[in-house]
């Protein structure tokens, strides 16, 4: 976006993001999602108590209900960092340039609530291999080449 300068003392803004430059980055979504993933791996994992022993089976649930508070905030993070990047950063040019980037986002934004209400170890490779594709969008709009990794 440029301003039109009426005062000719003043320099002339001229702005691509909502926010910026340097602020948007798709690895705070990455980030997020791997928790989410890695909570949903853990909550397969767990093997329920035997019957009748009541301290285990407290600490179950209570793990159970822990780990599925983490990844559905950790899901809904991801989300909203996509979001953000999507609506904020991405203009018509990246549109032109990527035809399917509304449909990448939403799509990867459709994983988030899939990896929020399942218990999908799918979804999860799913929404990590959105957010790989997104990665490498985002940062071939900068003209830049970053590595994308995971922690896992």
């Amino acid at each position: 976006m440029t301003e039109r300068n009426t005062n000719e003392n003043l320099p002339i803004a001229e702005a691509h993001c909502d926010g910026p430059c340097g602020v948007y980055d798709p690895a705070s979504a990455r980030i997020a999602a791997e928790a989410a993933v890695s909570m949903t791996k853990k909550i397969n994992a767990l093997e329920a108590p035997k019957d009748g022993d009541q301290a285990a089976c407290v600490a179950f649930h209570n793990t159970i209900a822990r780990y599925v508070a983490i990844k559905e905030e950790q899901a809904h993070v991801a989300k909203t960092e996509l979001l953000i990047l999507w609506t904020d950063y991405f203009k018509p040019p990246h549109l032109e340039q990527y035809p399917n980037l509304h449909d990448t986002f939403w799509k990867a934004a459709k994983l988030c609530s899939a990896v929020k209400v399942e218990v999908s170890e799918t979804h999860g490779a799913e929404l990590m291999d959105a957010i790989k594709e997104i990665h490498e969008i985002f940062w071939a709009t900068k003209g830049r080449d970053v590595p994308y990794y995971t922690a896992s």
